[in-house]
């Protein structure tokens, strides 16, 4: 037998082996990309309530069970930032990001027993969106922090034996007529985790957080002013010795999960509903909103059923089981690395008050890796801050960016490019927005959660995506 005939078979076997190999490899037609149009980063814009009747001291009540405020990011109403330029406004951000993160992580490795009364989720300046709301009887109108990951609320009252600066008057409640105090045995009272009581059997609070901050007072009742609607008999920290830098808000209005909230306390009444849509402030300068009651759900809303942690019940938890790059799953993203263990330990929050989603830090690689590689035709740039992936798109207006895609269960959301990509200086310089983290807390942030409704649905005990719901 010729040897060059037998071995002519094993050529065609390794030929067709090859092409079989390389044929199922993703061609760079199969990839699939969106459009990011450029824009450059938020100017400081006058802040303006759309609707001036929000200031009205009308006595009358909207028998509708239902209504919606006007939200403004932080940067609108601080004066200490009034001669920021945009550039310093984004560190400041991310500085006030990385606060939160470490507090949020912090929490949730307590191995003690955990009271969301005596330590909340929100850090020191973190606070990024804010409403205009009526406090007492006659209503008088301040800015109070929103924020889903903390329960308590309450507000600086007078007389004030330590406050921090805020930009309206401090609210007394000596010319309130619907301010109660609570008394130690009330059943509101006894909902505290950790409650005081001083010499007069009043009932006294306190809410310290991560960086030290903290506030303390009297737990009592007041009447909340939404516009037109008023909340009665709202359990409130009537807060008399407050630290912290919460940039010029009166107080917070907690939107946790826990059962001092005002979404728990307030539930029967708004259907155990309420969703926020919060705008590209890149993009846009009207305000976002957030609205209670059954018309906070969309039509179009994808859920995903909530999570419950037995250690912690303040925060959000949902089930994250992979994420897509360019239309394809990222291999290295399993469930297990979003898992809650029975110690209370990692899972997937979504936050109002965290800018930056945080992963995981296996997660984080391998999505960034993916992301990498469907953008190699970009401009790489220098990393900025907790950004590795950055870009230089000087000079264009437009570009084509891999698609991302977040799989929770029953649930996926497809991002805009501008939830995933985003500018960072005046100069061009774009950064991939996820960041890494080695706690085993993953973040969902509110540059991801941009221009979607989010629903969260207590009564079914499910959280939902809505996209295009700021329109």
């Amino acid at each position: 037998m010729d040897g060059r005939k037998g071995k002519k078979p094993i050529f065609l076997f390794f030929f067709f082996f090859v092409t079989i190999s390389i044929s199922s490899s993703p061609s760079p037609l199969q990839f699939q990309y969106q459009p990011l149009l450029l824009t450059s980063l938020p100017k400081l814009h006058t802040l303006s309530w759309a609707h001036p009747e929000s200031e009205s001291e009308s006595e009358s009540e909207s028998d509708i069970n239902t209504f919606s405020l006007n939200l403004h990011h932080v940067d609108y109403i601080s004066p200490l930032l009034s001669n920021s330029t945009p550039d310093s406004l984004f560190k400041l951000r991310l500085l006030r990001d990385a606060v939160r993160v470490k507090s949020l992580s912090t929490i949730t490795h307590q191995t003690n027993d955990f009271s969301s009364s005596v330590i909340s989720g929100l850090a020191q300046g973190s606070g990024e969106y804010f409403t205009r709301l009526g406090l007492g009887t006659p209503p008088k109108y301040v800015y109070m922090v929103l924020d889903t990951g903390s329960d308590v609320v309450w507000v600086q009252c007078s007389p004030c034996r330590k406050c921090y600066a805020q930009s309206d008057p401090l609210f007394d409640p000596t010319k309130s007529t619907s301010f109660l105090g609570l008394t130690c045995g009330s059943p509101l009272c006894r909902r505290l985790d950790s409650p005081g009581c001083n010499n007069i059997n009043k009932c006294l609070y306190q809410v310290s957080y991560g960086d030290g901050s903290f506030t303390f007072g009297e737990f009592s009742t007041e009447t909340l002013t939404f516009r037109n609607t008023k909340v009665d008999n709202v359990a409130l920290g009537c807060g008399h010795d407050n630290q912290g830098l919460f940039v010029a808000a009166a107080g917070l209005l907690g939107l946790g999960r826990g059962k001092l909230s005002f979404p728990t306390q307030t539930g029967n009444r708004f259907g155990k509903k309420f969703s926020y849509c919060l705008v590209d402030r890149s993009a846009s300068s009207k305000p976002s909103s957030l609205v209670f009651g059954e018309s906070a759900v969309s039509r179009n809303t994808a859920f995903t059923p909530l999570l419950t942690n037995p250690k912690l019940d303040t925060f959000y938890y949902v089930g994250l089981t992979g994420i897509s790059v360019g239309g394809t799953r990222v291999p290295g993203i399993k469930p297990s690395l979003f898992s809650l263990d029975p110690t209370g330990n990692g899972g997937v929050i979504v936050d109002s008050g965290t800018s930056v989603t945080r992963l995981t830090r296996p997660a984080y690689v391998a999505l960034r890796d993916a992301f990498r590689a469907g953008a190699s035709s970009l401009k790489r740039a220098s990393d900025f801050s907790l950004f590795d992936t950055c870009f230089d798109l000087s000079g264009k207006t437009e570009v084509n960016v891999p698609t991302v895609v977040m799989h929770f269960t029953g649930a996926d959301v497809s991002l805009p490019a501008s939830n995933y990509l985003i500018p960072v200086d005046s100069d061009g310089k774009y950064c991939f927005a996820f960041a890494g983290t080695m706690s085993g807390l993953s973040i969902i942030g509110n540059i991801q959660q941009q221009g979607f409704r989010v629903v969260f649905d207590l009564e079914s005990n499910r959280v939902g995506f809505a996209p295009r719901g700021c329109v």
